[in-house]
């Protein structure tokens, strides 16, 4: 099992990998942002930074 977290790793950390990642945050921070009627915008948009940036350790 250590092996599929191992290659879900690399696959993040790699350029197509740090897109679709990229892309999956963007998309639930909108359906955040969407589901408080935009008034966490800041917020939301912090924790969506600081997701990517664990993401992409």
């Amino acid at each position: 099992m250590s092996d599929l977290g191992d290659k879900a790793k690399d696959f993040a950390d790699s350029d197509k990998g740090e897109q679709a990642t990229d892309a999956g945050l963007g998309k639930a921070a909108d359906a955040a942002d969407k589901a408080t009627g935009g008034g966490h915008g800041d917020q939301i948009d912090k924790a969506e930074q600081a997701a990517d940036d664990k993401i992409g350790q």
